[in-house]
């Protein structure tokens, strides 16, 4: 059921948010009230002045989903209050067209600041942004292609003989990758290269359909980790997984405890990346 009285209410506060400018309007004379005028609005959203200020006023049909779409692109609304827009109008939000590869300037900054290892991941596990202390777990990506930058393909083209297999932590964390990943698979439905990722993996890797096939769902949160790393020696850490829901990609963060081996190593990485 629609809620035009809380339509109406948000209509209005986003609408007195922008100024003409945000919207590439002129500024115009005799402007008495904050933000765009109902006219401003229906011209930018391409419906009738008289149609909107019925939405306005809480009134009239219940708006179509091109009507919400065309409100939320003329409202600059972000990606959360797109879907609350079309939630409280009765209608499902409209599906994310596919995972963001784009990562926003602040997050590089933030990746750049930490004193430990870090790392950018897209809804597909492509590796898109990593600061220097990652290098040692990840590689050197900078001439590797985009599409072989995936944490899953790294780890399902190993054969199931393969020694990593005989460890149960690995076992773990490839399952939760997995079931993060179908969480994806349902969040963009029928996208190109996450549909590829998937029917590549089925094909190459048994073990990998295995996991598959258990339809766990679930996304990835914040997981230990301990391994033997081959220059680096044994290592004890939190990936401490932090979700940025603008782009839908997520900050992944080695934590180490103070005072241990592991922090001594990860603090000789970050003070080797500033000389």
């Amino acid at each position: 059921m629609a809620d035009r009285t809380e339509l109406a209410a948000f209509l209005k506060a986003r609408r007195n948010r922008l100024t003409p400018a945000d919207v590439g309007l002129p500024q115009g004379l005799n402007r008495r009230a904050p933000g765009l005028r109902r006219q401003e609005v229906a011209q930018l959203a391409g419906i009738s002045v008289d149609y909107y200020i019925r939405m306005e006023q809480a009134r009239g049909a219940k708006p179509s989903r091109q009507v919400l779409a065309a409100l939320a692109r003329a409202l600059m609304l972000t990606v959360d209050e797109r879907e609350y827009l079309f939630r409280i109008t009765g209608e499902a939000p409209p599906v994310v067209a596919g995972p963001n590869k784009t990562v926003p300037q602040a997050v590089r900054t933030i990746l750049d600041a930490l004193a430990a290892p870090a790392y950018v991941v897209d809804a597909t596990y492509e590796v898109l942004a990593w600061n220097r202390a990652a290098t040692p777990f990840i590689g050197d990506l900078d001439t590797v292609p985009g599409h072989e930058r995936n944490m899953i393909r790294w780890m399902f083209r190993e054969a199931v003989d393969h020694p990593q297999w005989s460890d149960g932590d690995t076992r773990d964390f490839a399952r939760a990758l997995i079931a993060d990943l179908r969480a994806a698979y349902a969040r963009y439905p029928g996208h190109p290269s996450l549909a590829a990722l998937v029917t590549e993996l089925l094909g190459t890797s048994p073990r990998f359909a295995g996991m598959w096939a258990a339809h766990d769902v679930q996304v990835r949160r914040t997981h230990r980790k301990r391994i033997r790393h081959p220059e680096l020696g044994p290592l004890d850490f939190q990936c401490q997984v932090l979700h940025i829901s603008d782009t839908d990609q997520r900050v992944i963060v080695y934590c180490a405890t103070p005072h241990t081996r592991t922090a001594s190593v990860f603090q000789s990485l970050a003070a080797a990346t500033d000389r």
